[in-house]
């Protein structure tokens, strides 16, 4: 079968440090880095706690009984994983760009596949290449708040991910003895010794371009991850000027202030028992002050000193002191109502609150004034602002 004009014609593609070396050096670096980037994007999920009524992003996870409770302990827990997974996602990017210009001569072979298994092989690559450019597109976008995409974010990066774990795990399986015998071989140490015919730039000038230019993304956006003064050296991020960034405002979430004036109370209820309590109530029961980060998903983390009552508080005075979960349910009225549920140990560590004043202040009405949620090492998102309701288990 005659190969097709252009990129599938024999000598097409010329550089001479293309080849074996250089792909397999480039692939060791990517699985060690698309490994914590797998690794922190799953604990990210468990941390959704999706299990619990109301946080199940997935609709299969709420019946799923292998999800662990995520704890509430260390504090910069999910910090540090979801800061992993956006910071090392985005040094994954210049060394795939790489990769794949190393085996962009492979992609175009003619005739695609001579056998069965080479079938599967080609279709676990192109299964592999597809998806981890999705999965770095839709992480990009995500992280500078721009969705041209019409489909939910965190559901399709989710199931990107378990397709390039499953393609990446068929690769590796399909790629080990060619490693083993080129090993025992030592024909990995040929290009080491070899010289190129008037090469534009060297293999290990191709290994160091590519780590320059993760570098260089690395430092553009951690300052964001790390927070303090280093969130003005973060030149990638969208919001670096802002030392306590808000995701979305109160006017976003068709919060008013009629809502939230003196007629706002808060309501625990436990079975039938309902214990309704004014924010004057709520500052007059003993005071609790935590200096505790927020880290969101987007990768930012900011760090304050909040005032509030503990929710192992409330939880007694709604009648449930050993409670095993609560429901948590804001004001917002946009959209749909926003709700999340606490575990067991969350609701019972030392530092999660229901804050009502942070670094010494009321809370501001974006920041979920008369009330939210802060517990240690949980997901922005489930640290529920304008909070309405709480429906503890006992």
């Amino acid at each position: 079968m005659k190969a097709p004009p252009g990129p599938f014609q024999p000598g097409f593609f010329r550089s001479p440090i293309r080849g074996p070396w250089l792909t397999g050096v480039l692939g060791l670096i990517l699985l060690v880095l698309t490994s914590i980037v797998a690794l922190t994007g799953f604990l990210s999920h468990m941390a959704y706690s999706p299990n619990l009524p109301g946080n199940a992003i997935v609709p299969a996870d709420k019946d799923f009984p292998l999800i662990l409770g995520w704890p509430a302990s260390p504090t910069y827990l999910y910090a540090v994983t979801q800061g992993l997974h956006t910071n090392v996602g985005l040094m994954v990017i210049p060394f795939l760009l790489a990769k794949l210009w190393s085996v962009i001569p492979r992609l175009f072979v003619w005739p695609p596949a001579t056998s069965p298994a080479q079938a599967v092989e080609r279709l676990s690559i192109a299964l592999l290449v597809s998806s981890s450019v999705f999965q770095l597109a839709t992480g990009v976008a995500n992280a500078q708040y721009w969705y041209p995409f019409k489909f939910n974010f965190v559901v399709a990066h989710y199931y990107g991910a378990i397709v390039f774990v499953a393609s990446l795990a068929i690769h590796v399986i399909i790629k080990l003895p060619v490693v083993f015998q080129a090993r025992r071989d030592r024909e990995w140490m040929k290009p080491i010794r070899e010289d190129l015919d008037e090469p534009t730039i060297s293999r290990r000038g191709v290994i160091a371009f590519a780590g320059a230019g993760a570098l260089t993304l690395l430092l553009g956006n951690a300052g964001q991850s790390l927070g303090g003064p280093l969130r003005k050296t973060a030149l990638f991020a969208p919001r670096r000027d802002s030392g306590f960034p808000v995701n979305k405002t109160a006017k976003a979430a068709g919060i008013t202030a009629d809502m939230t004036g003196p007629d706002y109370q808060l309501v625990l209820r436990l079975g039938d028992r309902v214990t309704a309590f004014t924010r004057e109530d709520l500052l007059a029961l003993p005071q609790h002050t935590a200096r505790l980060p927020i880290a969101c998903v987007e990768g930012w983390t900011t760090t304050q000193e909040w005032t509030g009552v503990r929710l192992s508080e409330l939880a007694k005075r709604a009648g449930a002191p050993n409670a095993q979960q609560v429901l948590v349910q804001s004001l917002q009225k946009a959209g749909v109502l926003r709700r999340a549920s606490l575990g067991r140990d969350q609701i019972a560590a030392d530092d999660a609150l229901l804050a009502l004043k942070v670094n010494g202040a009321d809370l501001s009405l974006d920041h979920g004034y008369p009330a939210r949620i802060i517990v240690p090492a949980l997901p922005g998102v489930h640290n529920t602002k304008w909070v309405a309701e709480m429906t503890f288990q006992a």
